[in-house]
Formats: C-alpha cells, sequence, structure tokens
C-alpha cells in the first residue's frame, strides 16, 4: 500500500511539470501576448512595453519559463486583476465552498445512484429497471444551468435562491464548511441555514453524475450476476444477503468507484455554472467572473488546481480498489 502510495506521489511531478509547460506556452500565445490581453484591445505600445518589462516578458525564453516555474513551485500564482489580491489567498478562501457543495452533489449522487442502478439491475425489465434508465438518459442530457434555473424558479421560496457569499475569512470558522463548522461551534441554526442553502445546488449539480452512477452500476451488476462464482454460492445455499453483499455488490464497485473518482473531479467544472446561478460565492462562480475580466492569474490557478486534484482523486481510487478487492493491489 505504501508503495503505491509513493508511486502516485512520484507521477504527480512529471504530470504537472508537463501542464505548466502547456499552460506557459497558453499564456505566451495569447492574442498580442499576455500584456495586451490583461490591457484590452485599447492598450497602447507604451503600456504594452510597460507590462512586458514588468512580468519579465523580455527576457529568453528559457528565463521566462524559469521565472514562471518558480513561482509555481512558492505557490505565486500572482495577483488577481479582478480583486488585486494574491491567487492562492482567493483560492484558499473560496475553495471550502466549492468542497462542500461538491461533496453534497456527490453524496446525493452516490446514495441515490448505487441503490438504484443496484435495484434496476435486479429488476431488469421491470418498470423499475426502465424508469430508471429514462430517468438518467434524461439527467445526462439536460444542461445544469438549465435544471439549476427550474430549480431556483420552483423551489426558491423554500430552500432559498441565493447559497452562502465569500465576503472575507470568519474568524469562528473551523473547516471553511459552513455546515459542519456550525456543527462543531454548537451554531445549529447556523448549519441549518447552511444546509437549506445547500440542497437546490446540489440537486443541479448532482444529475449528471447521479445519471452516469446509476447506469454503471446497473451495467457492472448485470455483468456479476452472469458469473459462475455466483450461480455457484447460490447453489450452495448462501443466504441471499450474503451472496449480494459479499459477491455481487463487491466486485460490481470496481467500475463504480473509477467513475465516482473521475466525476467528483468534473464537479469542479460544473460547479462554475451552478455556483453562478445560486450566487454561491465558491471558486466555480470566482472563475466565470475571471473569464469575463480576462484575469489570466486566477485561470492558470484554476487549471493547475484542477489537475493536482485530478492527479490526488486518481490516487484515492487506487487505494480503494485495493480495499475493496484485495486481488488488484499494485505491489
Amino acid at each position: 500500500m505504501l508503495r503505491l502510495v509513493v508511486r502516485r506521489l512520484l507521477q504527480l511531478i512529471p504530470t504537472l511539470l508537463g501542464l505548466s509547460v502547456l499552460l506557459f506556452i497558453w499564456l505566451n500565445r495569447l492574442p498580442g501576448g499576455p500584456a495586451s490581453a490583461i490591457l484590452g484591445e485599447r492598450a497602447t505600445e507604451a503600456d504594452v512595453a510597460r507590462i512586458n518589462r514588468a512580468l519579465g516578458l523580455d527576457q529568453p525564453i528559457y528565463v521566462q519559463y524559469g521565472r514562471f516555474l518558480k513561482r509555481l513551485l512558492d505557490l505565486d500564482l500572482g495577483t488577481s486583476v479582478q480583486t488585486g489580491q494574491p491567487v492562492w489567498d482567493e483560492f484558499v478562501l473560496r475553495f471550502p465552498a466549492t468542497v462542500e457543495l461538491s461533496l453534497a452533489a456527490m453524496l446525493i449522487a452516490i446514495s441515490v445512484g448505487i441503490p438504484l442502478g443496484y435495484l434496476a439491475a435486479r429488476k431488469r425489465g421491470g418498470w423499475l429497471d426502465v424508469a430508471s434508465v429514462s430517468g438518467s438518459l434524461v439527467g445526462i442530457c439536460i444542461p445544469v444551468f438549465f435544471l439549476a434555473q427550474l430549480l431556483k424558479a420552483a423551489f426558491g421560496d423554500v430552500f432559498g435562491t441565493y447559497g452562502r457569499q465569500t465576503t472575507g475569512i470568519d474568524a469562528t470558522s473551523v473547516t471553511g464548511l459552513a455546515v459542519l463548522d456550525g456543527v462543531l461551534t454548537g451554531e445549529f441554526d447556523a448549519a441549518w441555514d447552511a444546509l437549506m442553502h445547500l440542497v437546490l445546488p446540489g440537486i443541479a449539480l448532482a444529475t449528471i453524475p447521479l445519471a452516469v452512477i446509476v447506469r454503471m452500476t446497473r451495467a457492472s451488476v448485470l455483468e456479476v450476476l452472469g458469473e459462475d462464482y455466483i450461480r455457484t454460492a447460490e447453489s450452495k445455499g448462501l443466504e441471499r444477503r450474503v451472496v449480494r453483499g459479499r459477491h455481487v455488490l463487491r466486485n460490481a464497485m470496481l467500475p463504480v468507484v473509477t467513475a465516482v473518482g473521475l466525476l467528483t473531479g468534473s464537479l469542479l467544472s460544473g460547479a462554475v455554472l451552478t455556483e453562478s446561478v445560486f450566487t454561491f460565492g465558491g471558486i466555480g462562480s470566482f472563475i466565470r467572473t475571471a473569464i469575463d475580466a480576462r484575469d489570466y492569474p486566477v485561470l492558470v490557478g484554476f487549471i493547475l488546481f484542477i489537475a493536482m486534484i485530478y492527479v490526488v482523486i486518481n490516487m484515492l481510487v487506487d487505494l480503494a480498489y485495493s480495499v475493496i478487492d484485495p486481488r488488484v493491489r499494485v505491489h
């Protein structure tokens, strides 16, 4: 297990190094260069030259990349054009809100999707199977922002139309997660209010992962049910509960775990639209305004941030494999 963790951590280095090269090329290939992209179309040559000197863009390309890489290693992602604050500080401020929303969405998707997919496989051809497959197809087809607007219009009066606002770091915050902080500090009214404001954006963000998990679980369970060892276990007279839990579900979870890992990373991109609709105050809504404002330091930091999250999630998926089925443990 330790060897697997070390190996995955070492793989993080070339992945992020390659991504840094691509980001550096992207920044230097912006129309008119980074200075023109930051200043806008009406920038004068004097202004562009001043920004190039300030950013070191008049240096040789290898010197520029070396400085760019050093800043990344120092977690110096630059200063946000929108707020004038360091990009890293802005991410630290807003990331807990996005984590809380993503966890709520994935909890909904897993808690509903896996049982529903399993029951659909067990009742293959029945009304539940048809309804779950049809519903999952609809869930994949409906755009997240459209569903978010529908939920906001239909249930906004009950659950609230606006999410948490990020105006500063709360001195009483323990984890940055509003619901958990309310429980830990004994402010249960605040925890309940934060939970209510998570319902609508959580449901909107969970629709696509839920649909994928339902279909993946159903297909995986159907495949396992046709295996010889399942028929052998049933012919031995094992209890149905043992066969379902120890043989069917455990072996069917491997592809589902992979899907959950990939979907967890993709939730952050979906959060851009969902947070914008509900004014949630996380990284997603901040990125949307950064795109409008051509805030390239924020965009670079966001891309690197997402890449790190994907790598970490993939490592956790590999570790989950070895827990679910020791036969696939990597030595």
